[in-house]
């Protein structure tokens, strides 16, 4: 037997020999099904779906305190709003005889008070200075307080130690006190005296602030966003703060109330704005005659209460639509 025959013969025994013992297919390799996916860093926000508030604001509208209390502010928002078509002249004229009684004139359905000047215009036009302090010191107060606990809880270390020094010094003094110390050394405006609530009630927010930071900051979307290359500004603005807001606007209605009982207290003690009527300055010019005419004060003071009752009924109704604990016992 040649070479050539000795080749064909090797050859065709090693194929029957791969006949016989075949060798095991490789299972064959699916295509990954995210190879077309967009790119995370360059993907915009506005295309990751986001879950809405309709059922937070379903729950808060069930509430009747909440519907209430909404009720009574939209109408006193509403009241100040139209105050200069109701009562265009100045409030603080003297329009009638003094101490006419409620009732005791068409003209004048809550009276005047010491010196001849319409109390419910009063009333009307001090709705709007009260809310106009409690709402632009409140938005005060958030935005320092927000940054200065975003900035702590977010970085920590050696930051938030600073930081959380000088949120104790604020709140080591009396708030009140502070309040009269700012507001004397200024001269009393409307200006000063809303600027002087929102710097001290910035400390509250900015506890909360911080502690809400500190827990979301190692959630794992927080993580996932950093791992992405995110910066620093995007991570704050866009994944913590919003899931960090829901008790700072619980918090914020009850800081609207608060203002507006201090500036209250201020105009009370002679410290508000002389040029302008509030509520709480119309029950300090009634406080001398309280014995003789006591709707001087009460007419006032009612409106302080309810107002701040109001906004405490939507606070709690705001608790419960955002609070997670309670949204999770109504599942």
């Amino acid at each position: 037997m040649n070479s050539s025959q000795t080749t064909a013969v090797l050859g065709a025994a090693e194929l029957s020999a791969e006949d016989n013992n075949p060798k095991p297919k490789k299972p064959e390799e699916k295509a990954w099904p995210y190879i077309h996916a967009p790119d995370a860093l360059s993907a915009r926000s506005i295309s990751v779906p986001r879950r809405g508030l309709r059922r937070e604001l379903k729950i808060f509208l069930t509430n009747p305190n909440a519907i209430v209390g909404l009720l009574f502010l939209a109408t006193v928002i509403v009241t100040a709003l139209i105050a200069p078509l109701i009562y265009p002249g100045d409030p603080l004229e003297m329009v009638a005889r003094p101490f006419l009684w409620p009732g005791q004139n068409a003209a004048y359905p809550l009276g005047t008070d010491s010196m001849g000047r319409d109390v419910l215009a009063g009333i009307v036009h001090g709705a709007r200075i009260s809310l106009t302090v409690g709402v632009v010191a409140t938005l005060i107060g958030l935005t320092i307080g927000i940054a200065v606990g975003a900035f702590a809880g977010y970085f920590g270390g050696v930051i938030d130690d600073i930081l959380v020094k000088l949120i104790e010094i604020f709140q080591t003094l009396p708030n009140f006190v502070l309040l009269v110390v700012l507001v004397a050394i200024a001269q009393p405006s409307v200006t000063t005296v809303t600027s002087a609530i929102g710097i001290i009630t910035w400390p509250l927010v900015a506890r909360l602030t911080r502690a809400e930071f500190r827990a979301i900051r190692e959630k794992d979307y927080v993580l996932a966003a950093r791992s992405l290359g995110y910066g620093h500004a995007r991570i704050v603005f866009q994944e913590i703060l919003p899931n960090a807001l829901p008790p700072i606007i619980v918090t914020s209605s009850v800081m609207v109330a608060g203002a507006i009982l201090m500036e209250a207290a201020l105009s009370f003690m002679g410290l508000g704005d002389p040029n302008r009527v509030s509520w709480g300055s119309m029950i300090g010019s009634g406080r001398d005659v309280i014995r003789t005419a006591w709707y001087l004060t009460a007419l006032p003071g009612l409106a302080i209460v309810f107002t701040v009752i109001s906004l405490n009924l939507i606070s709690d109704g705001l608790n419960d639509a955002l609070n997670p604990r309670f949204s999770e016992e109504r599942r």
